[in-house]
């Protein structure tokens, strides 16, 4: 499926169609997340990171390419990053999100923080974490990529679709568009 990043979408209308779907393909996440980037609604098949106080796997993923090809055409990814949910280190700043956007990557959710927001909100690329943290992280070469993640206690995993709007955030098994 080739939707562009910014097609129009309401998490609350998937919501509406899936509020009563028991088989766990439609999931929606803790309103948890706070918006730091220049993009409000995003969309894409997901990537995960998992980590600790360490964004080495991070920093290698925005650095490398943010989409995939599919017979219908290029669609970009959605990082998901399972960083422990910690306050302590932001696990992305100004610089990573530039990266991000230079290889096409449609979005960035971290379950912990981020930092540099006023050049993570100049960025043309959806950035959703718990909250700012200007201490950055320790390159521990430490954390493990595509596989499932908990966020916030939901699984999430490599594959998966991910849609965020102002009214929040939620994963399918397929796409919903």
């Amino acid at each position: 499926m080739s939707t562009p990043a910014h097609a129009p979408f309401s998490t609350c209308d998937f919501c509406d169609v899936h509020k009563n779907d028991q088989s766990g393909d439609f999931r929606v996440l803790p309103p948890v997340f706070k918006d730091f980037g220049g993009l409000k609604t995003f969309m894409g098949p997901v990537y995960t990171v998992q980590c600790f106080e360490d964004n080495t796997f991070v920093k290698q993923a925005v650095d490398s390419q943010g989409w995939i090809d599919t017979p219908t055409g290029r669609v970009a990814q959605v990082l998901v990053v399972d960083g422990g949910a910690s306050l302590r280190r932001a696990l992305l700043g100004g610089n990573l999100a530039a990266a991000a956007v230079r290889n096409g990557w449609a979005g960035v959710l971290i379950d912990g923080c981020v930092r540099d927001l006023a050049e993570l909100e100049q960025q043309q690329v959806g950035i959703r974490a718990l909250a700012p943290m200007p201490l950055p992280t320790e390159k521990r070469q430490q954390g493990l990529v595509q596989l499932p993640v908990r966020i916030q206690g939901v699984w999430v995993r490599p594959g998966e679709w991910l849609y965020a709007d102002r009214d929040g955030v939620v994963v399918s098994s397929k796409p919903l568009m």
